[in-house]
């Protein structure tokens, strides 16, 4: 098959597309033709040598956590998935990728709503399982304030629209370029920045009750002293966390969200849930869409699609 990979860390310059062998299921997983994956900041992330302190990677690294495609094979144990089903889910965790392939194996995975092309699919699943984390583990429900740091990234708007569906009240940061793209999902808009505590007193008299951090840009003094407790703060994205007292979540420590996986495709099919895709590359185009995922100004998700 045709695969993404890398041999060594480094920038985007190091990924190529070559030919290796096929993955196939094993107990309790399905194998996928993949028709479309997403890029996430953990993929160049593990590609830059940033986490080497967390994951090592065995050489050659096929990037790639989650997928969309058809089944074609299905492994011992595996029971309401067939051949041929259309499905979107992540690859197991201990690989740390292998989406970014002619074919993948997934270890969770959901029917593919048939309300969303392959390429929204295949950017979801990641973001699913982060943002039901999240707010499973800010014990986000009913009633509750949600802020949102870096709101219009691909966490950002499936995290807010998740959090909606809880029944929760979610005011998110973006640039002002962005603030109708939020408005439009039932995201209060506000410009992140110096100040933001002021400008959130209008928009939020009683306070806001939990914050999610998916920016990551040295902001969780400010976030933590407007939640008024570090406890109530989360972020995947600040690896400085700890000396502010706040939880780091990321895949692979904890409980993961793959139960959100079923959840979301229920309310996609409801009209209730959407993948805004920022941009989709073509899989000879890898480079260049982990080069742009790396700004952190995609509005919602790249993709990659797979031939």
């Amino acid at each position: 098959m045709l695969a993404a990979r890398y041999h060594r860390y480094g920038g985007p310059e190091v990924l190529s597309v070559e030919e290796t062998e096929e993955p196939h299921a094993g107990p309790g997983q399905v194998r996928i033709s993949v028709r479309a994956t997403g890029v996430t900041p953990a993929d160049w992330y593990l590609r830059s040598g940033m986490l080497t302190e967390l994951a090592s990677l065995r050489f050659p690294h096929i990037p790639g956590m989650d997928a969309a495609g058809v089944v074609d094979e299905v492994g011992e144990g595996v029971t309401g998935t067939a051949v041929g089903d259309a499905v979107f889910g992540l690859v197991p965790l201990a690989r740390l990728g292998g989406a970014c392939a002619q074919y993948a194996v997934l270890e969770a995975w959901a029917r593919k709503p048939r309300v969303w092309s392959f390429e929204a699919a295949g950017g979801a699943a990641g973001n699913v399982e982060t943002a039901t984390r999240v707010l499973d583990a800010l014990g986000a429900a009913e009633g509750m304030t949600l802020l949102i740091e870096g709101a219009a990234g691909g966490v950002g708007t499936m995290t807010a629209q998740l959090a909606r569906a809880r029944g929760l009240t979610v005011i998110g940061t973006a640039s002002e370029r962005n603030h109708a793209f939020l408005d439009g999902l039932g995201v209060t808009p506000v410009t992140y920045g110096p100040g933001l505590a002021g400008r959130l007193a209008p928009l939020a008299p009683r306070g806001v009750d939990v914050v999610l951090d998916a920016a990551g840009k040295g902001s969780l003094a400010d976030l933590v002293a407007i939640a008024g407790d570090p406890h109530r703060v989360v972020t995947i994205a600040d690896f400085d966390a700890a000396r502010h007292g706040v939880r780091l979540s990321r895949s692979g420590v904890g409980e993961p969200g793959w139960s959100g996986l079923p959840y979301a495709a229920s309310l996609a099919e409801e009209g209730r849930l959407t993948v805004p895709v920022h941009r989709v590359y073509p899989l000879k185009d890898i480079a260049a869409a982990h080069e742009e995922s790396a700004t952190g100004h995609a509005r919602g998700k790249i993709v990659v699609t797979v031939p």
